[in-house]
C-alpha cells in the first residue's frame, strides 16, 4: 500500500490590505478538510477550534499529511475540491 503527503487545498484571497499597492496582491489561504460523523467529508475555510472536536478527522487548512490509498481516494471522491494535484507520493 502506497503512502501519499496530502496538502490541503488552498484559495486565492485579496486584496491583502487597505491602500492602492495592496490591491494588487493576493494570498494562499489553506481549506481545512474533516470527515463528518456520518461519513463522507466537507470544507470549513475558517475553522474553529472547539467545533473541530465535533469530527473524528481533521485536516487543517495550510498543512500536509502523511494518508494511505484507501483516504486519497476518499477525499478525491469526496467531492470537497481535492484532487490528485493535492498529492505527492513518497
Amino acid at each position: 500500500m502506497a503512502e501519499w503527503i496530502f496538502t490541503t487545498p488552498v484559495v486565492e484571497e485579496g486584496p491583502i490590505g487597505e491602500g492602492r499597492l495592496f490591491s494588487f496582491y493576493k494570498m494562499s489561504r489553506g481549506i481545512t478538510i474533516v470527515q463528518k460523523p456520518t461519513g463522507g467529508y466537507k470544507q470549513i475555510r475558517y475553522p474553529v477550534d472547539g467545533d473541530l472536536d465535533f469530527y473524528p478527522v481533521v485536516y487543517r487548512g495550510g498543512y500536509s499529511y502523511t494518508v494511505d490509498d484507501t483516504t486519497r481516494e476518499a477525499l478525491i471522491n469526496g467531492n470537497v475540491g481535492v484532487t490528485t494535484e493535492n498529492f505527492t507520493q513518497l
